[in-house]
């Protein structure tokens, strides 16, 4: 779907002469790649779910296609940047009325695109919840368990959505109030707010690939639960993200009793995001 409606918002820009509808088009072109970039992933993932090679399983493919996606969008940021301004200096002759219909089209199309992505993100949420894998109802707010690769998929739809706004509204001040520039000026406005957007996801997603997660309130949560009796110490942690809301948890205890990794992995394990342990005990005699 995205396919066709990109190739008749592009051949329409050429046509009609509207900049905005044909960076919509080129704009949903990249967004067909971040598509087949998204099903890719969950395919490789699939195929490789029980693949030996892979240490903790392939769940951070899926933040893989997220950060690519993140970068096609940015790209799409710069290129509706650079050709809005080139209409900026050299205005251009534009079919309004044509133009609008195909605009109108495609916004039809980005809203339905958007509830289909949005109504499968908001199912797989429903599911994670119903299957235990956050468990124990320890909420950890900013997103920890979206499926990146889908939320990349649905910020790609929003951000379509968002030059088709932008294209009627460029075209209907030019048909009725002669601002030929609006059609440019408000490509640029949505190029800065689909950079964003991309920044955005970069974030999330960078955050996933390297690791960066000892601020996550999880590592609140073991750390409570290996230091609740009062004696034991934690003195080494590292979380690993190993798949969609789940950890590996690298840890050394000190304790003067003699309690084993089985135990503390007992305490921790309430914690049901919490998959993979690798506990190391060390026995201190002194005060």
């Amino acid at each position: 779907l995205t396919v066709v409606v990109m190739a008749i918002e592009i051949v329409a820009g050429h046509l009609f002469g509207s900049m905005a509808l044909l960076a919509d088009g080129w704009h949903m072109g990249t967004h067909a790649a971040a598509f087949g970039i998204t099903i890719l992933t969950y395919r490789y993932a699939r195929r490789h779910a029980h693949d030996p090679r892979f240490a903790f399983g392939p769940g951070k493919v899926s933040a893989l296609g997220g950060f690519t996606s993140a970068l096609l969008l940015g790209g799409v940021a710069l290129f509706v940047a650079w050709e809005s301004v080139t209409r900026l200096l050299h205005p251009e002759t534009i079919a309004f009325d044509q133009a609008m219909l195909v605009a109108a089209f495609g916004l039809l199309f980005n809203f339905f695109g958007a509830w289909l992505l949005g109504h499968a993100d908001s199912h797989d949420h429903s599911n994670e919840h119903d299957g235990h894998t956050h468990g124990s109802g320890h909420g950890h707010g900013g997103g920890q368990h979206h499926d990146l690769n889908l939320r990349a998929a649905y910020l790609h739809v929003l951000a379509d959505a968002l030059t088709s706004v932008f294209a009627i509204a460029a075209l209907l001040g030019g048909k009725y109030f002669g601002w030929y520039w609006l059609d440019a000026a408000v490509g640029l406005a949505g190029a800065v707010l689909i950079a964003r957007w991309a920044l955005i996801l970069v974030r999330d997603t960078s955050t996933v690939l390297l690791d960066r997660e000892m601020d996550n309130p999880v590592a609140a949560e073991v750390r409570e639960a290996v230091e609740s009796d009062g004696d034991s110490r934690l003195t080494d942690l590292h979380l690993l993200r190993v798949g969609m809301g789940q950890y590996a948890v690298f840890a050394t205890i000190v304790s003067h009793t003699g309690r084993t990794a089985a135990e503390y992995r007992d305490r921790i394990r309430i914690h049901e995001e919490l998959v993979h342990f690798n506990l190391e005990v060390a026995h201190c005699d002194c005060r």
